[in-house]
């Protein structure tokens, strides 16, 4: 593999058009035609995972956090960022990052914090607005009618999922009039005509509208098309979003959650925090990988028993609790978001097969080191 087919493949995964405004994410170093046969993933592009990069003779890291996260005028060596990538540069290294692009979506971060702690009927907790989609309607001759279900396909409308092509025909009779001027590609001008027609539909996303339109216009050989460009209701993403709601296959208590939570995350000084009453049921749960305390309305709203996230602060937490919010779990950052390199190191074993070696970073690279 080159790295830049790689590169396509996490950008197919995690779109940086998802990226948060302030976020820098993507290809941070390294030559697209190199070739890659080592990965290493880790959550931060700190000095101990650039050692570690070496030590294993890997190709490129693919990292969690930005390394450059503001606006830089030097990568010199002079300090611990630039010693970082003059580190990997140095050995071969390329660096990528994959931030808020890759939390919200399925398989992202959130989820697979969520799916480690055996959460079950997922749903974000924030949902994204799907992307918006039309819906074109087109009255077409029936022996002009492939024609124009290709042009439309062919410029990006009738995908659903993980199907294209998508159409649906019915049929009927189209009735018209030529007038004088009209140059008619069926009857005559002055007398009334009736063809056998179909009524293609296919949905279309919003963006290509005009290209589907332009292209559909271009295939028919009416000189003037029926046809209807209908915007459908707006919905929310059922896939993507911010934070993960879910269900316990068995319900639980406060404390039980907890030590569920100790066991699954890797173990770091900052510990389990709760806020709650220990013996109080646990069914359902809400939670965001990394800083989430901008979720906490949504937590509530959702009537999630519990609501698991990293980064709280006191004031926002103490009101949250004191206005009946869900009971509060306080996890270490760096321990919540490792639970997605597994995930994402699956589904590059899948993706790639034995051309590439894949390596979790066990390294622990939270910032607090002890506990007195």
């Amino acid at each position: 593999m080159e790295l830049e087919e790689v590169v396509a493949l996490l950008d197919s995964w995690y779109p940086p058009r998802y990226a948060d405004d302030w976020d820098r994410v993507g290809l941070v170093c390294g030559d697209p035609a190199a070739p890659v046969r080592r990965i290493l993933l880790a959550v931060d592009p700190v000095a101990a995972v650039a050692d570690e990069a070496v030590s294993l003779g890997v190709d490129l890291v693919i990292c969690h956090h930005p390394l450059y996260l503001r606006g830089t005028s030097s990568v010199a060596a002079t300090d611990p960022k630039g010693r970082v990538l003059h580190r990997l540069l140095s050995n071969g290294c390329a660096l990528f990052t994959a931030h808020t692009n890759a939390d919200a979506p399925e398989g992202g971060v959130s989820e697979a914090l969520a799916r480690a702690l055996g959460l079950e009927q997922l749903r974000p907790l924030d949902a994204d607005p799907a992307e918006p989609l039309d819906k074109i309607v087109v009255f077409v001759p029936v022996d002009a009618a492939e024609a124009v279900r290709s042009a439309l396909t062919g410029a990006g409308a009738g995908a659903i999922g993980d199907y294209d092509s998508c159409t649906f025909t019915t049929s009927g009779e189209g009735r018209f009039r030529p007038l004088a001027g009209a140059r008619p590609a069926i009857g005559e001008v002055g007398r009334p005509e009736v063809v056998d027609e179909v009524r293609i539909e296919s949905v279309c996303p919003r963006p290509r509208r005009a290209a589907a339109v332009e292209a559909m216009l271009a295939a028919h050989p009416y000189e003037e098309p029926a046809y209807d460009v209908v915007e459908l209701a707006a919905l929310d993403d059922s896939t993507r979003g911010a934070g993960r709601w879910g269900r316990l296959a068995e319900p639980t208590t406060l404390r039980g959650f907890a030590e569920r939570v100790a066991t699954v995350l890797p173990e770091t000084p900052h510990g389990v925090r709760v806020s709650g009453d220990p013996d109080q049921p646990v069914r359902t749960v809400a939670l965001c990988g990394g800083a989430g305390d901008f979720l906490l309305d949504r937590a509530r709203a959702a009537g999630a028993d519990v609501y698991l996230t990293s980064d709280l602060r006191h004031h926002p937490a103490s009101e949250f609790r004191e206005h009946d919010g869900p009971a509060l779990v306080d996890v270490a950052h760096w321990a919540a978001e490792w639970t997605w390199l597994p995930v994402l190191a699956g589904r590059l074993a899948e993706a790639l097969g034995d051309t590439v070696e894949l390596h979790v970073s066990t390294t622990n690279t939270d910032p607090w080191t002890f506990r007195v």
